[in-house]
């Protein structure tokens, strides 16, 4: 916990959460147990339960912080006359541009937003629509879920990632003591390539109603996730793209992993099965609630990089196919 006295030296400012989702309460959250001052804007339904029962976040180690409902700055809107120093925009990608633009109009001028979406960063869209802001985008390579009213927890291990700024550097302390260590890269294509790759197991999930764990202990499962990276990484190699390895292993090694029989999948992938026997994707979360998906964001991308190179996606193209179906 950051001592009051602390505060001036290594807090830059205020932060906004934008999208107080899993992701947003998350983040939120644990910057606020540490001294930070935090504003949350999100659906009225997540608010009214942040409003009754606070927030509660836990992880992987055991660390467990806690945020009472008294103490929580909530809105259903970007609050007029805010002036917060850091944006965290944790909306999903699809709502990515009406956010920006609802900041552009509320937030100071060259105000830092650091925007968590899956998938690439749609850099010139978003410059449309918030000229006027600093935009970085961010990964985030772990896995968050919900486990009560107000409980968050991380279910899996990483470290957020970000673009390089002088700006956000000065705020890696402040992430540090939270508990959520902030590295930066001065390019972020390889990165956020290096998260789409991981993500495309999101829709074998979603297809399977499996948790994480069990589906990755499952030889069929695994292979189909296999066969969607294995595609991408075709695509990436012809368009001398070097996805950013955010998995223990290099590319083609994992994929030789995820194809091994269980027995022998259990025994070397400890570490990729170091993760809560109940976490699910945001996509599986997103079908159930009849709430619209990432797959665009996803294989999407892959079946889009495809045809810039003259070449087709047909297992991405079969798999977004699939998940629009099973969302209808």
């Amino acid at each position: 916990m950051i001592r009051p006295e602390q505060l001036d030296e290594l807090v830059p400012g205020p932060v906004l959460v934008m999208g107080a989702g899993l992701v947003g309460c998350y983040f939120g959250g644990r910057l606020q147990a540490a001294g930070v001052p935090v504003g949350f804007v999100g659906r009225p339904g997540v608010l009214d339960e942040l409003a009754v029962h606070g927030l509660q976040l836990t992880d992987l180690s055991g660390g467990r912080s806690e945020v009472p409902a008294s103490a929580l700055q909530l809105h259903t809107d970007v609050p007029a006359g805010g002036r917060p120093s850091l944006v965290l925009l944790c909306v999903k990608r699809p709502a990515l541009v009406p956010a920006l633009a609802r900041l552009a109009h509320t937030v100071a001028r060259d105000t830092l937003v650091l925007c968590c979406q899956n998938g690439l960063f749609p850099a010139e869209e978003a410059m449309q629509a918030a000229p006027r802001l600093r935009l970085l985008p961010a990964m985030v390579p772990f896995n968050i879920m919900r486990r009560g009213p107000g409980h968050f927890h991380q279910a899996t291990s990483g470290q957020l990632v970000a673009l390089a700024s002088a700006r956000l550097a000065g705020w890696r302390p402040v992430f540090e003591r939270a508990g959520l260590p902030l590295t930066l890269h001065a390019d972020m294509l390889p990165v956020q390539w290096g998260k789409l790759l991981l993500n495309l197991n999101n829709p074998v999930k979603a297809l399977s109603g499996l948790p994480l764990k069990a589906q990755l202990l499952d030889a069929g499962h695994r292979r189909r996730y296999a066969d969607l990276v294995e595609e991408a990484l075709v695509l990436l190699h012809r368009a001398r793209i070097e996805p950013h390895r955010v998995t223990p292993l290099p590319w083609k090694r994992f994929l030789q992993v995820l194809r091994l029989p269980t027995p022998l999948f259990r025994l070397l992938a400890l570490r990729m099965l170091r993760m809560d026997a109940h976490a699910r994707s945001s996509m599986a979360e997103d079908v159930a609630a009849g709430r619209p998906t990432e797959i665009n964001e996803l294989c999407g991308e892959v079946v889009r990089l495809a045809q810039s190179l003259g070449a087709q996606a047909p297992l991405n193209a079969r798999m977004v196919d699939a998940i629009y179906a099973l969302s209808r």
